[in-house]
């Protein structure tokens, strides 16, 4: 891609009030939500495109399931870490770039963006679920015992916050009780 048809993408897929040429190869698109950085290398020949995510410190528990998530459902952006600040990353040669494939990539990391930490919080307790699952059926539990033992953890305070109504109580262990159904026969 050339630098005229990077900048005809970005003016398809934003309001152009929104896109800055910055230097020769280099936009920013700033709205409301977020900053995206649209960087080609000196000699034009590799595209990058950034996008924060969240600050390092708030992503700091959920490195490994950044990394697990690069693996499996990322497709062609990444995640990424540089000076304290989770990025979402696409690296392209930009000789055999294509704009739909631009586009593809630019909404994906705007997807990663805007699901911040759901995506890879949901990850990590789906793997403690797991974790517990697997725990449970060692000592022959059934599913209907593993969810008694979590209602007397919450019951007893071991789970859930100090200050949880009743009703709060009982929509977490709703949450629970479907996540357990739906992971049991697979763990």
């Amino acid at each position: 891609m050339t630098p005229e048809e990077i900048a005809a993408t970005l003016r398809e897929l934003f309001d152009t009030a929104t896109i800055n040429a910055n230097a020769p190869g280099s936009w920013q698109v700033d709205t409301s939500s977020f900053r995206l950085l649209v960087l080609l290398s000196e000699d034009n020949t590799w595209l990058r495109v950034l996008l924060p995510i969240v600050p390092a410190e708030s992503g700091q528990p959920f490195l490994e399931q950044f990394l697990e998530a690069n693996f499996d459902d990322t497709q062609e952006v990444r995640y990424a870490l540089h000076e304290g600040v989770i990025w979402g990353v696409f690296q392209h040669n930009s000789g055999t770039l294509v704009s739909a494939d631009l586009s593809n990539a630019i909404n994906r990391l705007v997807s990663l963006h805007q699901a911040g930490l759901n995506n890879v919080f949901n990850r990590l307790i789906e793997s403690r679920m797991r974790q517990i699952i697997q725990a449970a059926k060692q000592q022959g539990q059934s599913l209907q015992a593993t969810m008694q033992s979590l209602e007397r953890f919450y019951a007893e305070g071991l789970m859930g916050e100090i200050n949880q109504t009743s009703e709060a109580r009982e929509e977490v262990l709703a949450v629970w009780r479907r996540r357990l159904e739906r992971l049991w026969n697979e763990g």
